[in-house]
């Protein structure tokens, strides 16, 4: 096995174990932890944020590392492709 084929396979493994254990450690759905979380971004988002669009304020402020999350997840599948594309052109 080349070098590259093992450091793609510990890369994948760390990537699969961190999906697990944030699988685990989520709130269960239905249940949110402050059922008036909603009023209170819609009255403090302008003062707080300082930004007019509620949506926005959310996505990056209030939820800045889910949505750093994502990036990362749209990252990771972009390399995986180039990965196998490259793999495929030799």
């Amino acid at each position: 096995m080349l070098k590259r084929d093992f450091a793609a396979v510990i890369f994948f493994t760390v990537v699969a174990v961190f999906f697990v254990f944030a699988a685990l450690l989520t709130h269960p759905f239905g249940s949110p932890d402050n059922p008036v979380m909603d009023d209170y971004i819609i009255h403090n988002t302008q003062t707080e944020v300082g930004a007019n669009n509620g949506v926005t304020s959310v996505v990056f402020d209030y939820r800045g590392f889910d949505t750093l999350g994502e990036a990362t997840v749209l990252f990771t599948a972009v390399a995986g492709v180039i990965l196998v594309f490259r793999r495929l052109k030799k």
